[in-house]
């Protein structure tokens, strides 16, 4: 093989590549990314049983080939490469990286010993890039960090008439994000229970001007994600999501509407006095709210802003951390809550204005602390 690229091409596909290779690959073969050069077209692929990566740059290709190297150090060379082209030259059993007057020589891999990459899956339709990563932002607020439960750090995709919701749950909250797809053809329905953590490395990477493209194996075993030139794939986790549905209220008594960064620095001010796993104390009344934290014994904080509440008075106890992330997950200017009792799941919605409908297209559902006394 022999062939001249550019190199921030080079550095921007390689780096893009490799950040599927795990720190401790199954078989030494996987911390390598196999090159293959042909048709003026760079090709690089990665691989590590759970989620695969494509990418391909333009290339100026003097003798087709492929090679496998080791990912992380070609990563690391490819971004401090000095000149605008670089050439790659095999040899035997080393390829030969040239940027302006810096080279280097590295060994090769057995590229038959590469596995090959599963084919991706077959389209189902296409999402608009930005609604694509607003919706994974919002719904992986709530994966759960917990490994003992492989499900729930999953992210649960239910693909429906001209909607997509992603739903997410640690038992403490649960996170749903809906939002509009094309399906290929009428009628596709299906579901998928995707990695969290795989979900948010290919939002990272996904162009928000450019439509991301969905496969679905009809076997539900592998999904795919195809967006300005990159296609990932991520095995499904095998297990059954909870059946969350039920988790919403019918009908809320007590509503308050409050504008959402006032909420969410109130909310940073107060916690700092929070002991770790302690509550932050939410106080409702017609027109204010009352933040409050730390014991009588102990340091203690509060602060008071105001509220529109439609219903009783209630006061409510939080871990900060969840009801800050839940916060910080919303888009719209003001949030609007919705409770029941002091002890039952509470809903989080952003809306536009104070005289608006909250918005359905991110639904946080926290379950509250109980309250000493």
């Amino acid at each position: 093989m022999k062939v001249e690229v550019n190199s921030a091409a080079l550095a921007d596909a390689v780096a893009w590549t490799s950040q599927v290779i795990p720190a401790r690959p199954a078989r030494p073969i996987l911390s390598g990314v196999k090159i293959e050069a042909a048709d003026g077209l760079l090709k690089f692929s990665a691989f590590d049983y759970e989620r695969t990566a494509r990418y391909s740059i333009e290339a100026s290709s003097a003798e087709p080939g492929t090679m496998v190297v080791q990912g992380k150090l070609l990563s690391d060379i490819a971004k401090n490469l000095p000149a605008e082209n670089t050439t790659l030259a095999t040899d035997d059993n080393r390829v030969r990286i040239v940027s302006g007057g810096a080279s280097f020589n590295l060994p090769l891999m057995a590229a038959d010993e590469y596995p090959d990459l599963p084919a991706v899956p077959e389209t189902v339709g296409k999402v608009k890039g930005s609604d694509f990563n607003e919706a994974v932002n919002q719904a992986i607020v709530a994966v759960a960090r917990d490994e003992n439960r492989p499900v729930l750090t999953g992210v649960h995709l239910r693909f429906g008439d001209g909607t997509i919701t992603m739903t997410a749950t640690d038992r403490f909250r649960l996170s749903r994000a809906s939002l509009a797809w094309q399906p290929t053809t009428d009628g596709i329905t299906g579901e998928a229970l995707v990695r969290g953590s795989i979900l948010k490395d290919v939002s990272r990477s996904v162009d928000p001007a450019q439509d991301v493209v969905l496969g679905l194996e009809k076997d539900g075993r592998m999904m795919g994600f195809q967006n300005a030139g990159h296609v990932s794939t991520a095995s499904l986790i095998d297990g059954e999501f909870p059946t969350v549905d039920r988790l919403f209220a019918d009908e809320y008594p007590v509503h308050a509407v409050i504008d959402r960064m006032e909420l969410v620095n109130s909310l940073r001010r107060v916690s700092l006095v929070a002991e770790r796993n302690a509550p932050i104390t939410l106080e409702f009344s017609q027109n204010k709210v009352r933040l409050s934290a730390g014991a009588a014994d102990e340091s203690q904080a509060s602060e008071v802003i105001d509220a529109d509440l439609d219903g009783s008075p209630i006061t409510v106890a939080f871990n900060p951390g969840y009801l800050l992330e839940g916060l910080q997950a919303i888009t719209e200017p003001f949030v609007h809550i919705k409770m029941t009792t002091a002890i039952k799941p509470v809903e989080f919605n952003g809306q536009h204005s104070k005289g608006d409908e909250p918005s359905l297209d991110y639904r946080y559902l926290l379950v509250p602390m109980r309250m000493a006394g």
